[in-house]
Formats: C-alpha cells, sequence, structure tokens
C-alpha cells in the first residue's frame, strides 16, 4: 500500500527552500550525532587499551626483583636503603655499590627504569614513564624522609626531566595515591 503524499502546489518557492535547507540540516545534525558516538565509542576502546597495558605492568612490575641474581642483592640492600635519605650522598655511594652488581640487571629487564633506554628519559614511552613515577610515588613510604616532591626535583637533575615534564608530574602527585588503604577484608568496604 503506497502512501499518498500530499501536494500542496499553493506552496511558494521559498519555502520549499526553506523546508529544503531544514532537511539538510537535520541531516549534518544527524550525521555529526553519529560521528560524535563513534568517537566517543573509540575513546572508550582506546582508554580500554591503555587499561589492559596499565594491567600488564601491574602484575609484572619489578617481578625480577624476585629472582637470582637480584633477590640476593635487594634482600640485603632494603632495609640498608629505608634509612637513608634518596639522593643523599650515602645514598648515591649504595647505589654505585648496587651498580656493580645485580642492579644493572634489573635496569636491564624493566622498562619503568630510564636506565632501560640508552637515551634515558626520551626514550620512554607514556606507559613507562607512568609507571616510572608510580614507583617514585611508593618508594618515597620506604625511606623514613621520602618526599615525592623532593623526589621529582632530584629526579629532574638525575634524569634531565624537562620542565614541561616536571610540571606534569607534580601535577599529577594529587592523582597518584592509595585507594585500598585500610581496606583489609571485605567488612572494611562498609561505609
Amino acid at each position: 500500500m503506497a502512501r499518498e503524499i500530499e501536494v500542496n502546489n499553493n506552496r511558494s518557492l521559498e519555502e520549499i527552500k526553506l523546508q529544503y535547507e531544514q532537511l539538510i540540516n537535520a541531516q549534518k545534525e544527524l550525521d555529526a550525532l553519529r560521528k560524535t558516538y563513534e568517537h566517543i565509542e573509540l575513546v572508550k576502546k582506546l582508554l580500554g587499551s591503555a587499561q589492559i597495558e596499565l594491567m600488564r605492568r601491574q602484575f609484572t612490575h619489578d617481578r625480577s626483583k624476585l629472582q637470582s641474581p637480584e633477590w640476593e642483592m635487594f634482600a640485603e640492600v632494603t632495609h640498608r636503603l629505608a634509612g637513608m635519605t634518596y639522593g643523599s650522598d650515602e645514598y648515591k655511594a649504595c647505589l654505585e655499590e648496587m651498580k656493580q652488581g645485580p642492579l644493572v640487571h634489573h635496569y636491564d629487564h624493566n622498562r619503568h627504569h630510564p636506565e632501560y633506554f640508552e637515551d634515558g628519559i626520551e626514550g620512554m614511552n607514556l606507559f613507562d614513564i607512568l609507571e616510572m613515577f608510580i614507583d617514585w610515588s611508593a618508594a618515597v613510604h620506604r625511606h623514613d624522609d621520602g618526599d615525592i616532591h623532593k623526589s621529582i626535583q632530584i629526579n629532574t637533575e638525575r634524569f634531565g626531566l624537562s620542565p614541561q615534564l616536571v610540571a606534569i608530574l607534580e601535577n599529577t602527585v594529587y592523582w597518584i595515591r592509595d585507594e585500598f588503604e585500610g581496606l583489609n577484608t571485605q567488612q572494611d568496604l562498609e561505609v
């Protein structure tokens, strides 16, 4: 059954042009809406891919420390490092001592360390830098006088960080916190 279309021969050419422009504009708006939804969906998928990469790093971070030759070194120096101030002459001497042995192995097997790359920070990607920064943020808790802002300052000189990257790291400090602190059992989930 074909629909009957009422033809109004009394419409002016201007009215027909206006209606045509409205249809074209509606079509453009629908197309823009479709493209916007496609963009949003693609960003969601790419963020999901980024989450997967972060999870891969979450479950592989520093696992080489648990195996020889690194384990023996970290078992020996972990307690010594806790009493040292990060970046102090004592800390630097301990680091140099460790570089004579398994620390090189650690750097060679963990790409979140600038030492992994021939060109240091310049060779890193955003995931490497984020993992490095989170590592620094966690490491300050291992020192009696740890301070992430001081660590950023010391590492700026140590690794030649650009002012722009330093600003980004400083802007990120607030966002890197232990969201799971105090959660030991499911009872702790209750509000």
